[in-house]
Order: C-alpha cells, then structure tokens, then sequence
C-alpha cells in the first residue's frame, strides 16, 4: 500500500455563470480568484458582453410563459425557493460568513432574513395586481379600468452588502410582478450569489425567468444598460456620476431607471426594505375603456 493512497484533496466548487437554467462558464473563458483571507477560495466566472446577450435573450424568451402562469402558481414557485433556501441554509450562512468576514451569529441571521423575505414576496404574486389595479371614473357610458401589467426584461444590479439579503431585496420584486430578470451579482461576494442560483434551478422556477452573473460592473451594466431589449434597469451600488451614465445609456430605448436607495448592511434588514411599492416600480399600468352598455 502506498504511503499516499490515503490523501486525498477536496472537490472543489464551480462557481459558473447561471443562465437559461443551467450553469455555464463564461464564453470569454475568464475567470476571477476569490480569496478567503489570504488563503485562495476559487475561481469565479467572469461574465463578458456576450454571456449579457445570452441573458437577455433567455429572458425574453421565458418572461411571457411566466407572466400568464396563474398568480397562484408563481406564488407556490417563489414558496418552493424559500423551501430550497431552508434546505441550504448551513451552505448559506458559511458562504455568507467568510464572503463578508462576518461571524456565524451575524451570517445566521442574514440567511434567515433572505428565506423570510422570499416567503415575503411569494405572498404577494396573487395580491399586489388587487392593490394597484382600480376603476376610473370617467363621464360616458364606458367603464375604465387600470390594471398592472409587467415592463418585460429587467437589469438588476445586486448590492455589494448584504450579498444574499440584497440579492433577494433586488430580485425578486421584478419577478413577483411577473417579469424576468438578468441580474449581477455583488462584485465584492459572487460566491453566494451561484449558492443562491442553484436553489433557483430546483425550485420550478422555469428556466430564463431568472439569469445570474457575475463579474464586473464596469463591463456588463453598460451593455445592460444600452440592450435594447431590456426594458428596465434597477441597481443599488450606483454613485450619482454611475447612476447619470446609466441613464444616459438607458434613455436610448427609454428604459425605466429604478434607483434603490443608498442602504447600509444592516439598513437591508429594515422593514421598509420589502414593500409593495418595488412590486410596483416594475409594472406598467394598462388603462382599457370597455362600453358600459345599455
């Protein structure tokens, strides 16, 4: 017997790109090490302007299955992700835990804060449409209606802190109200961001409906930005110099440009940082006149 037969080495995760419901590497093949202090932690893919491409055009593929699914049943989808979140919760809070040098009381209680705002939002799908939709009046014999549409594609940007809450924060109010997203994930921790991504792929969610990459801002917000088949971009990192080159590159198409607030970690916790007012930033208000008749 060999004096190595009993060594053997760890196997080590792949952190790839999550888009169309599957995992990819980027096809630039590039990659980012991420460090654990000072000990190397992995390689992370790097998304480059194609692999944004791609995103976008699984995303548009995939938004309008899942806007006409019933609310309820998108509702039970978002459930089952709260379900997939719970059953990797250990995983979590120790990515959470080295990404952000936290301790595990601190990691706990982000992974537990992420899971109930899932469950949150998941309430909202057959709800919120109630809320924003009304009736009109309107002198003639013609009723007016107002209801809440989604906008299509949307661009999310995920917040450096908290990696996960924020994620969550970010993601899900487009998709409750029925749109799908190209999101990136935090550039200081993308690590917890493909945790999180392979909770998405086993939660039913269907694929496209939720893409996520990771890289570097500097080079995909702005194709985000400028694709024209994107109809809205959201971002939560932005200064005021980024944040007027986002419009600027977004006002090409008129996209919508939706600013989340200037937040610290712990401001994520607050409960005025899940509402139904970031349901609505991502819907369209549709307007039909109907005959009243006689």
């Amino acid at each position: 017997m060999s004096k190595h037969d009993d060594v053997r080495l760890d196997v080590r995760k792949m952190y790839k790109l999550y888009i169309n419901g599957a995992f990819v590497r980027s096809e630039s093949g590039r990659s980012d090490p991420m460090w654990d202090g000072k000990a190397f932690g992995a390689n992370v893919a790097r998304a480059s302007r194609k692999d944004a491409r791609d995103a976008v055009v699984a995303a548009r593929a995939a938004q309008p299955k899942w806007w006409k699914s019933a609310p309820g049943t998108r509702g039970l989808v978002l459930y089952r992700l709260a379900e997939m979140l719970e059953a990797r919760r250990d995983e979590l809070i120790e990515r959470v835990r080295e990404g952000a040098g936290c301790s595990h009381a601190d990691a706990e209680r982000e992974v537990a804060a992420a899971i109930d705002r899932t469950v949150w939002y998941a309430g909202w799908c057959d709800k919120y449409n109630a809320l924003l939709s009304t009736r009109n009046p309107v002198g003639g014999p013609h009723f007016n209606f107002s209801t809440a549409e989604p906008m299509g594609v949307v661009a999310v940007c995920a917040p450096d802190r908290p990696a996960l809450l924020g994620l969550v924060s970010v993601l899900l109010p487009p998709i409750v109200a029925g749109n799908s997203v190209v999101l990136l994930a935090s550039e200081h921790d993308p690590r917890t961001a493909i945790v999180f991504a392979e909770a998405l792929a086993i939660c039913d969610l269907p694929a496209g409906v939720a893409n996520v990459l990771t890289g570097l801002r500097d080079e995909v917000v702005p194709v985000l930005a400028k694709h024209m088949d994107v109809n809205a971009i959201a971002f939560a990192h932005a200064d005021d110099a980024a944040r007027a080159a986002i419009e600027r590159e977004a006002a090409e198409n008129l996209k919508r440009v939706h600013a989340h607030p200037k937040r610290s970690r712990e401001d994520w916790f607050a409960p005025d940082a899940q509402s139904l007012d970031e349901i609505a930033a991502f819907c369209e208000i549709k307007t039909i006149w109907h005959p009243a008749g006689v």
